[in-house]
């Protein structure tokens, strides 16, 4: 039987759009993460996150972000090298009140200039909020 907590953060596995046999990497591991997140995805995946020196072809990239971590465009345009065309990036960032919070204003800015369009916002768990990016369309009619 699944306790309440590993479904829920199944569920929230599933909500940023993970399926099985994905390739996910993380960039900007702290000792401040959410390891019940990182935890629940790795199973829902099977396989151990990748750190940010991974050479594969990654379908979700996992960006922490926290104010004063840096420039978030160059951040973006490192978690962007690696992905796969239809790939995802999910900027995760400390909840308003929480130390190292990150101005949605912030992220809104930095995305258009990397070649990404912000698509949605979901609640990760406690402490984070996480943003979801994908590639601006290329197509041309």
């Amino acid at each position: 039987m699944v306790a309440a907590g590993d479904a829920d953060q199944h569920s929230v596995a599933e909500r940023l759009g993970i399926k099985p046999d994905m390739v996910v990497q993380e960039i900007g591991w702290d000792e401040d993460v959410d390891d019940d997140l990182r935890t629940a995805i790795e199973e829902h995946t099977g396989a151990e996150l990748l750190d940010e020196d991974a050479d594969e072809v990654i379908d979700v990239v996992l960006l922490w972000w926290r104010d004063g971590d840096g420039d978030l465009g160059d951040a973006l345009v490192d978690a962007r090298a690696p992905l796969d065309d239809e790939g995802v990036v999910w900027v995760l960032t400390p909840k308003t009140g929480e130390a190292g919070h990150v101005e949605p204003s912030d992220i809104a800015e930095a995305v258009p200039t990397v070649g990404l369009s912000q698509t949605s916002n979901l609640s990760v768990g406690d402490g984070w909020t996480a943003t979801r990016l994908v590639p601006r369309s290329t197509s041309r009619r």
